[in-house]
């Protein structure tokens, strides 16, 4: 679909359903068979990755992995392993907010159906959630779960690197301007041809209106909230966005917008900082170079990053 009158070169923009998310690009292309070669590589590198990583497709490297490798060490893709360790990297960081074995419980959630696990189901699978539980093999890109309940979900992690993937598509097919999206997770290339992209936060509890406009050049931001899937129960917010050391919802934020020049980055610290909370969030971004965020908080208030409030 054209977004601009007809011009030597033009904006072209197309979205698809992929990863279970909603998959945007535009692109400045200088004819429509570049605009449209550039969008067709976008929409097949999410597709191979969401092959690759989603764990509701039993065919992918990580159900396979998620089937066997409590039965013994089960051999992956170099890609899928650099992502798993760098998760578990990000675990580290995090000291455990963030952890990509969390679907050992949050496989018991359908928030599409309003089920959720009760405490004695959580309980009896709690121990199995732990990345201290994978063994990871460099040499031979083998990973092992020590614990037998152990479910890995790479949701808080994978569409980030979907979008930096397909970046680089674009870089090597020769676009120099565009903007790729996938659900919460947005990576710019470029300006907008002399502006800033502007990129809207969500406001948590207003459907289809924004909280703030963020004016952004080659950077990236990814959001993570608890209206992305979610249902509520006599009052309470049950929201996909799981505190690993209780398996459930966490609560002590609405929403966390990390702004960098990672997607996967900004990706899992969304995530991390989501279940952090307030004080611990921004006291970890505040540490890292390169990344700033944005919070808002359970009273509507939103909340700045020491590199964003000092400029």
């Amino acid at each position: 679909m054209l977004l601009t009158a007809p011009a030597s070169a033009q904006w072209y923009y197309d979205d698809a359903a992929i990863m279970g998310t909603n998959i945007e690009v535009q692109v400045w292309a200088s004819s429509e068979a570049q605009g449209q070669q550039a969008i067709n590589a976008v929409f097949e590198e999410m597709e191979r990755i969401n092959q690759l990583m989603s764990p509701y497709i039993e065919s992918s490297e990580l159900s396979q992995l998620n089937a066997h490798a409590a039965d013994g060490a089960f051999v992956v893709s170099e890609e899928l392993f650099s992502l798993i360790r760098y998760a578990i990297r990000i675990g580290d960081m995090t000291h455990g907010a963030f952890d990509i074995t969390f679907a050992s419980v949050g496989f018991q959630y359908d928030y599409r159906a309003r089920v959720r696990p009760d405490d004695t189901m959580i309980a009896s699978q709690l121990s199995a959630i732990s990345y201290q539980h994978l063994e990871l093999n460099a040499d031979t890109h083998a990973i092992r779960y020590r614990h037998p309940d152990v479910k890995i979900d790479l949701g808080g992690i994978a569409k980030g690197h979907a979008v930096d993937k397909s970046v680089e598509k674009l870089k090597s097919l020769g676009i120099q301007h565009a903007m790729v999206t996938a659900g919460g997770d947005t990576r710019l290339l470029g300006d907008r041809l002399g502006r800033p992209w502007l990129v809207g936060i969500r406001d948590p509890r207003q459907e289809g209106k924004q909280a703030v406009k963020i004016p952004l050049v080659s950077s990236a931001i990814s959001t993570s909230g608890d209206y992305e899937r979610y249902f509520e129960e006599d009052g309470v917010r049950y929201h996909h966005i799981l505190s690993p050391s209780t398996g459930k919802p966490a609560s002590l934020v609405q929403s966390v917008s990390i702004i960098g020049p990672s997607s996967t980055t900004n990706d899992a610290l969304s995530t991390s900082v989501f279940v952090m909370g307030l004080a611990a969030g921004l006291e970890l971004i505040d540490s890292l170079p390169e990344v700033e965020a944005i919070i808002l908080d359970n009273e509507r208030r939103m909340h700045f990053s020491s590199g964003l409030t000092d400029n």
